[in-house]
């Protein structure tokens, strides 16, 4: 059996190999605005899973570049009516639809005032892509189902580009370039283990921290989508500070554990949770002790956190199933949420 969901899963290597062939000069010319002494300040404009994939573009910035990056309360604009500084600001909106007004209003506003704003967005024809200078489309196809996979894997390569351009980073932008072909493999991993340990779940920890924190975020908002699980995404971390009084006997985590700085402590931290008798499902390269979860690992570490995704969108389409939901069709909710 498949579905909507699943099928536009698997288009996702396709969809970044289309994109990586696309707009090679925009991103170029956008880099080389970044660098200019006069972008002084950084805020991403996103809502849901774009706003996901914003993080993960902002938190590359911050750990590469040393500039902060702050993610807009959209509200300062449509209801507040702020009149925020935009002399020396770069705003960049993320959005599969380009369609909802607490994107555009802000967007229009920025450009109005002065600032550099951008859109990344898979309709270049969308209100959001007509109220930015800078329009970068995802190149990601039509995407019909609910939950978004293809377009957010889409926009996380928009991220590492703009990451990449800035810095002129040759070597990051090789391992873009392998990218598909990694996807394509990621996209056929094997994570059925966690079908059978969330088949009758209720509720869950999703734990990440760093780059892979925006996937932890991510697999948690579908979970809830498309699986009616109580998910909650935490940093390994936060969930010291509270949240581990309600781990005990049985309690599923998964704990998203790529490589980088903070690897280490997020292994030390399913270890410590399987100690407690939870159950713990770890997403790691194939040949950590305990992984049940395989990553496929990317030519730079920064972007294995797209590699698990990437397996994550089958198994949890799996998940749905098995718990007896359509995951095209997820209750209460439609493709274009309109906010404001």
């Amino acid at each position: 059996m498949t579905t909507r969901m699943l099928d536009e899963a698997r288009a996702a290597p396709e969809a970044v190999a289309r994109q990586l062939a696309h707009d090679r000069d925009i991103y170029r010319d956008f880099g080389a605005v970044l660098r200019l002494p006069a972008s002084t300040s950084l805020l991403t404009v996103a809502r849901g899973s774009s706003d996901h994939a914003a993080h993960f573009m902002a938190y590359l910035i911050m750990a590469r570049l040393g500039r902060l990056v702050t993610s807009l309360p959209m509200s300062l604009v449509t209801l507040y009516h702020s009149r925020i500084v935009c002399r020396g600001l770069v705003s960049m909106a993320f959005s599969q639809s380009g369609q909802s007004p607490d994107l555009v209003e802000p967007t229009r506003f920025f450009t109005a005032g002065g600032a550099t704003t951008a859109a990344f967005v898979n309709d270049s024809d969308s209100p959001l892509a007509r109220a930015a200078q800078w329009i970068f489309p995802l190149h990601a196809g039509a995407e019909t189902s609910v939950a978004a996979t293809k377009s957010f894997i889409a926009q996380l390569v928009a991220g590492v580009r703009v990451v990449a351009a800035w810095q002129e980073d040759l070597a990051l932008q090789e391992a873009l370039a392998g990218l598909p072909e990694v996807l394509s493999r990621a996209v056929a991993s094997d994570w059925s283990a966690a079908v059978e340990v969330l088949r009758n779940a209720d509720k869950l920890f999703v734990i990440g921290r760093g780059t892979g924190m925006p996937a932890a975020l991510e697999a948690a908002l579908k979970f809830k989508e498309t699986c009616a699980i109580q998910a909650e995404a935490f940093s390994s971390a936060e969930v010291r500070h509270g949240p581990m009084a309600l781990i005990d006997e049985g309690y599923p985590l998964l704990v998203f554990a790529p490589r980088g700085p903070a690897q280490a402590g997020l292994l030390t931290l399913a270890e410590e949770m399987r100690g407690r008798g939870a159950k713990v499902l770890l997403a790691a390269p194939a040949d950590t002790p305990g992984c049940n979860l395989p990553i496929v690992a990317c030519a730079a570490s920064e972007l294995d956190p797209i590699s698990a995704i990437q397996s994550f969108y089958p198994m949890v389409e799996a998940l749905a199933r098995a718990r007896g939901f359509d995951p095209d069709h997820p209750r209460h909710l439609a493709k274009v949420t309109r906010t404001q």
